[in-house]
């Protein structure tokens, strides 16, 4: 039966990939029938090992593989030591690999400092079992075309290799299995001095990235100054330090010009063909599952609990082109659920963005099979059982670590922006935040790069204490008073803040942690422009007053003296060198808008903020 199972596998998987993913009996086969025969090869001497298989979760995998976990060591492939099937990416063989879990090592010690911490740890495995050299090969080559295919090879201790063409007899390929079996069952308490020895897995390491203050950028700027590109490398970088693929965090939705309700993101029923009805998913909700299933840790119908907050990555949606629609009209779920999400402590909660009912019409109609399926949740793991009965019972709400960044180019072809949007998100001027410096193009040791970013964990400012570490303002004051005077010369304008605006300084001010008065007053100069400034739009007789004293020149005069310690320049927030990761220096981004805007409107007649 396993020779039989590894050749079907081997023989399917170049065909199987080539289809859809969701319901292919191949990705079945090996999540639960060729585990089913895995166990009865060794439950009776191993009854305690848990076995896992997986092909992929919402698409198909580069490395499929079946892994034997003995809770000794570890109950997860994240990281520890475990027998492991790794079938090639192309079909040509499988191995049976003593191999490492490199997601949890890679977070915490980064990918370089992982990589030669599972060096280290093969050595010693390798000196203290010596029969182990002479059993197998300790190079793996699996023709893997991703990052996380090829992260399977150089973790491996030990392996041996069966092709296609010349797998052995059933008989050897058991023996071998319960060889391995026993090599891991005796490693658990060298496992325990490896641990004490190297430091595997106990040091903690963020990614040096800022928590942006929400979860929704608005990137404007004029085509090709690289906004689309800038989510991607977003995506990217976390991709690379979470080991995830790089597929897996990032999902590009084109806006079209002809969406006017959320359907067009959320999914419907469809009632045409033959087959009856059916749930038609979006990329949208498919990767926001995919979001939770990767936050989650376990769930249930009453409650998903969450990994570690450190070892959560997060997930990039790019909506292409955002305004070709009226956002108000697409968007309006998700811009209303957005002011729900809650922190409290560690703790997040959301309301739903499909509502539990309306998930329970659906898989009444389309049937729960097919709905499940098409969402990526099929499987019969745990944490997919759990999210089942989790967004059955209470819907699903918007992950913790989502991230929406919507490209903007305002020009006739597109809508404008109502403040119901602007002020939900954040504004980022991309030619002010990021410039395209052609003098650099070739230089890459001059050059600036963006910081990571990563989501929020903070939603609302209820007291001193979370302020308590701010040096420059640890209890808010001035951060209230420099609002408050800006909100003096808005008065009497559409363009007033309300307590939301001072929330999210707050936040602005929490995220970024600034040291003196200097780096707090850059804080206020990005606030001003991802949040104030965007919202002031008109003409003359709207935005001057009787004195005929414009509204931006009033506010330019209040922002000199509020702003006076980075009149020169500043620290730049967002980006750093990009040769050695220390700060840069930027000039005071919304004084400098100020007086675009006031030559755009004395040019003009009329003012905006968007480029």
């Amino acid at each position: 039966m396993l020779r039989e199972a590894l050749e079907r596998i081997l023989r399917e998987w170049p065909a199987a990939i080539q289809q859809s993913f969701t319901g292919h009996p191949l990705g079945s086969f090996i999540r639960n029938d060729f585990v089913q025969i895995i166990s009865k090869i060794i439950s009776n001497r191993f009854p305690d090992f848990q076995i896992t298989g997986g092909a992929g979760a919402g698409n198909w995998a580069n490395v499929p593989w079946v892994s034997i976990l003995n809770p000794k060591i570890t109950t997860t492939t994240q990281d520890g030591i475990y027998p492991v099937y790794l079938f090639c990416a192309d079909g040509s063989g499988v191995y049976l690999s003593l191999n490492q879990g490199t997601t949890r090592p890679r977070q915490q010690l980064g990918k370089v400092n992982a990589d030669r911490q599972a060096t280290e740890i093969r050595n010693m495995i390798l000196t203290e079992i010596p029969t182990a050299k002479s059993w197998g090969v300790e190079a793996i080559s699996l023709n893997a075309s991703t990052p996380l295919g090829k992260s399977y090879e150089l973790p491996n201790i030990i392996a041996r290799y069966y092709p296609l063409n010349s797998l052995p007899q059933e008989s050897e390929l058991i023996a071998d299995l319960l060889w391995m079996m026993e090599v891991n069952n005796n490693i658990s308490p060298i496992w325990i001095d490896l641990k004490a020895r190297t430091g595997a897995t106990t040091t903690m390491k963020s990614l040096p990235n800022v928590n942006i203050p929400k979860p929704f950028l608005l990137l404007a700027g004029i085509s090709g100054t690289g906004k689309t590109r800038f989510v991607r490398g977003q995506a990217k970088v976390s991709a690379d330090f979470f080991g995830v693929m790089e597929s897996e965090n990032y999902c590009l939705v084109p806006v079209r010009p002809d969406w006017h309700e959320p359907s067009d993101l959320l999914g419907y029923i469809s009632r045409i063909g033959s087959g009856g009805t059916r749930y038609v998913t979006t990329d949208l909700l498919r990767f926001i599952i995919a979001a939770w299933k990767h936050a989650a840790e376990t769930a249930s119908a009453a409650q998903i609990t969450r990994k570690p907050l450190d070892t959560i990555c997060p997930f990039w949606l790019c909506l292409d082109e955002m305004n070709l629609a009226p956002v108000e009209q697409y968007f309006a779920d998700y811009l209303s659920i957005l002011e729900t999400r809650k922190w409290d402590g560690e703790t997040y909660s959301c309301d739903p963005l499909l509502k539990p009912a309306v998930i329970q019409q659906q898989l009444e109609e389309s049937g729960r099979k097919n709905l499940w399926e098409n969402l990526g949740i099929a499987d019969g793991d745990p944490l997919s059982v759990g999210l089942r009965e989790y967004f059955s019972a209470n819907g699903i709400p918007l992950p913790p670590n989502l991230i929406v960044a919507g490209t903007v180019n305002m020009d006739e072809t597109t809508h404008g922006f109502s403040r119901k949007v602007i002020d939900r998100a954040l504004t980022i001027d991309f030619g002010e935040f990021f410039p395209n410096d052609y003098d650099q193009y070739f230089e890459e040791d001059k050059k600036t790069a963006a910081k990571p970013l990563s989501f929020p964990r903070l939603s609302q400012i209820n007291s001193g204490s979370d302020l308590a570490a701010v040096v420059a303002d640890p209890d808010g004051r001035n951060t209230i008073a420099f609002l408050s005077a800006v909100n003096d010369v808005l008065s009497g304008t559409p363009f007033v803040l309300a307590f939301r605006a001072l929330n999210e300084a707050l936040l602005s001010v929490v995220c970024f942690n600034p040291a003196d008065t200097a780096h707090l007053q850059a804080v206020w100069d990005d606030f001003l422009m991802m949040k104030v400034l965007p919202r002031i739009e008109g003409d003359a007789e709207k935005l001057n007053s009787q004195d005929d004293t414009s509204l931006l020149t009033r506010l330019s005069d209040l922002l000199k003296d509020q702003l006076s310690a980075i009149a020169a320049d500043r620290l730049d927030l967002l980006n750093h060198s990009s040769a050695d990761g220390t700060a840069v220096q930027t000039t005071c981004r919304s004084l400098k808008k100020l007086a675009w805007m006031q030559k755009r409107l004395a040019d003009n007649g009329f003012t905006t903020f968007w480029p």
